[in-house]
């Protein structure tokens, strides 16, 4: 792992909660107007507020509202010393302008542009001279080989595997040798693919949606356990699991990107009655809950606006009281082999 590397996104140090907002980083997705829109003004100042109060990664992709994301990140931090903070996004996609492209599948909010599928050596080139652009700088400091595995592209899924390690991964790795990037890895949401990637192909840092949770950590002890081993930063993202533990007053309405079940609700509701029982949020420990793992480096959490930044800052830094953990231990609520704060 190249030492600049190791630098920019080196474990979280032990030091209360000034050292776990240090490991807090700014999910861009929502600022590509993701299920929602949201006003240039308002995500920037979002963006803008982040920094200005110790956030210093911020991660975006070019799928994130086909760009706008990047534009935003790239607009509001525009000015800002290059040295004071680092970014990562991601490739895979290419993104074309469609002025009748209304389709809203995706996910964003956002009309006449549409995203497609590149693993070429080309793509991925492309790609990152698109996103340097929208973002006004000279360089990335984390780039992530986005969405490949089973769960995005079914039966493609060995043919896009092989372009990934043939070309993608390769181009990845120059741009990386070049200084273009400071390090390469994956951004996926299963544990699957970063396994097989992981015996073929060396990796800096993996992104990780939505496995390894306060919610759910069964489909990620492979590859955290492969990490720690490996030197492989983990960057947690989808803390919330999409929103199923994001809010104060309850569990919401979705999970894995899609709704939540009765029954997943129903365990959701259990860490809100353990929590409040501790004198604490479930919003704090799932936050938190992530950084006791040696292998993660930061989590990354979707904000949109001021007040969410502001949210997402006083739950990193809440006292969560250490019964908490063994009682959700007890419960069942957490494997009983995972590590906690």
């Amino acid at each position: 792992m190249p030492a600049q590397h190791e630098q920019q996104i080196s474990p979280v140090q032990p030091g209360g909660s000034d050292a776990r907002l240090a490991s807090l980083a700014f999910g861009g997705a929502p600022a590509g107007n993701l299920y929602a829109g949201v006003g240039d003004e308002a995500a920037r100042e979002a963006i803008a507020h982040a920094w200005r109060h110790g956030i210093r990664h911020f991660d975006t992709a070019p799928f994130y509202g086909y760009g706008l994301s990047e534009t935003r990140i790239g607009d509001a931090l525009q000015g800002t010393e290059r040295s004071s903070y680092t970014l990562s996004t991601k490739v895979g996609r290419l993104i074309d302008i469609d002025e009748d492209h209304k389709d809203r599948s995706d996910g964003f909010a956002v009309d006449g542009r549409r995203a497609y599928f590149n693993y070429t050596r080309d793509g991925i080139l492309r790609s990152l001279e698109s996103s340097i652009r929208r973002l006004r700088t000279g360089r990335i400091d984390l780039l992530l080989l986005h969405d490949i595995g089973e769960l995005t592209h079914g039966a493609r899924h060995p043919q896009i595997l092989k372009q990934a390690l043939d070309e993608a991964l390769p181009a990845m790795a120059e741009l990386r040798d070049q200084g273009v990037v400071g390090g390469i890895g994956l951004g996926v949401n299963e544990e699957a693919v970063c396994l097989e990637v992981m015996d073929r192909f060396p990796l800096d840092a993996i992104m990780l949606a939505g496995r390894y949770t306060l919610f759910e950590q069964a489909r990620s002890k492979t590859v955290m356990a492969r990490a720690e081993a490996d030197g492989v930063a983990v960057l947690i993202a989808g803390p919330y699991n999409s929103g199923l533990l994001g809010a104060d007053a309850g569990p919401g309405d979705t999970y894995d990107y899609a709704p939540a079940s009765p029954a997943i609700k129903e365990r959701a509701q259990q860490f809100y009655d353990l929590c409040a029982q501790a004198g604490t949020s479930v919003g704090a420990a799932a936050l938190q809950f992530p950084l006791a793992h040696p292998a993660v480096t930061k989590v990354v959490c979707g904000l949109r606006s001021v007040s969410e930044v502001d949210d997402a800052m006083a739950r990193m830094r809440a006292t969560v009281p250490a019964a908490t953990w063994a009682s959700l231990i007890e419960q069942g609520l957490l494997d009983t082999s995972v590590r906690t704060p």
